[in-house]
């Protein structure tokens, strides 16, 4: 019964610490997310398919429905500091067409090599990370 027990609470907490994973934990890049974000099976990501990432993910935040994404539903994305600068109509928040440009500023922020296309390497690095947090 003992042994039970403590499975049982040790599967649970495991279970609560990858729930509770911080926004700033890394973002794995393996088979599956090349999966979702490459339907071309080219082994990288252009900029048509972040974009077409990004927009499904957009719709997948506004839980609301409204058309936009504020500070709330962007939380672990981009900081408010962030939303004020890709905000020009000054409103609190993104609509589609400004969430695409910070996705689009950080797909090309996230390609050093500049070949319009994100590497399983680059969406490791610093920078690809940060893009992967908005698809």
């Amino acid at each position: 019964m003992f042994p039970k027990l403590v499975l049982s609470l040790g599967l649970l907490l495991a279970a609560g610490a990858f729930i509770a994973q911080p926004a700033s934990a890394k973002i794995k890049v393996d088979a599956a997310l090349m999966k979702s974000l490459d339907p071309d099976n080219d082994g990288t990501v252009d900029m048509n398919e972040a974009k077409a990432a990004a927009t499904a993910e957009f719709k997948r935040l506004d839980k609301d429905n409204d058309g936009t994404l504020d500070a709330k539903e962007l939380k672990g994305r981009i900081d408010k500091s962030a939303i004020k600068k890709a905000d020009p109509d000054n409103d609190g928040t993104l609509d589609l067409n400004e969430y695409t440009a910070i996705v689009e500023k950080d797909f090309k922020a996230a390609d050093p090599d500049n070949d319009g296309t994100l590497s399983e390497a680059e969406l490791k690095s610093k920078k690809g990370q940060k893009f992967l947090k908005l698809v």
